[in-house]
């Protein structure tokens, strides 16, 4: 074999294997990005299906890495923007009032707050310029409750204070629980976000031959 024919196979080989190069990180980062993502979708779903909402649903974000080019040592990173909430439902927990008291649960009667914030007891009774009126009840959840309200007409419903006239006569007054009062709530484990890790860890391989195969055939 001539030097000049040695020379010529050499860099043919090269060639040949830079793009098998490229073509290995083309199909590692391809196969990473599609696990990353099928893992978040599946997060998500986890939280819609366990009836979380979709907003809570959208925190599960992603990020693949290097984020520009391609990489052999390409990465997956997932997060949730609610860690505290996710975590409580993907572990189980028990949770109880900061102060040491009760834990106020919002009834239907109490409404809603403006931007979607969260009603809190003194945000109501702010919200409706009256106090809420303690009622212990020995052997089941105690209340918080409004006293002199009057039931809303029309297709909404609900309740609101009475007039002055209702005052004066008494007339469909009534007193309306606003919050239960509990010591504590135990959340259930509702999320497998192990599980789910595993299974999309597991497929990485074969999306990434998957990948490589269908950028040979490109070719």
């Amino acid at each position: 074999m001539s030097l000049h024919l040695r020379a010529a196979l050499m860099g043919d080989l090269k060639k040949v294997l830079a793009q098998e190069a490229k073509a290995a990180e083309q199909a590692v980062m391809a196969g990473v990005r599609q696990a990353t993502d099928g893992l978040k979708l599946e997060l998500r779903g986890q939280v819609t299906t366990a009836g979380l909402g979709q907003r809570l649903a959208n925190t599960w974000r992603a990020q693949v890495f290097p984020k520009g080019g391609t990489s052999l040592n390409a990465a997956g990173y997932i997060w949730s923007k609610a860690p505290a909430i996710v975590g409580a439902f993907a572990h189980g927990a028990v949770i109880r009032s900061s102060k040491g008291f009760y834990l106020a649960i919002p009834t239907p009667a109490a409404g809603k707050m403006a931007m979607g914030k969260r009603i809190t007891p003194e945000k109501w009774e702010q919200a409706h310029g009256k106090r809420l009126r303690f009622v212990y009840r020995r052997g089941a959840v105690s209340l918080l409750v409004a006293d002199d309200m009057r039931a809303k007409t029309g297709k909404r419903g609900g309740f609101a204070n009475a007039s002055a006239s209702a005052m004066r006569t008494g007339r469909g007054l009534t007193t309306v629980p606003i919050f239960l009062l509990v010591p504590q709530v135990t959340l259930a484990k509702r999320f497998d976000i192990d599980t789910a890790s595993n299974k999309w860890i597991g497929l990485l391989p074969g999306l990434v031959l998957q990948n490589w195969h269908e950028g040979t055939e490109a070719k």
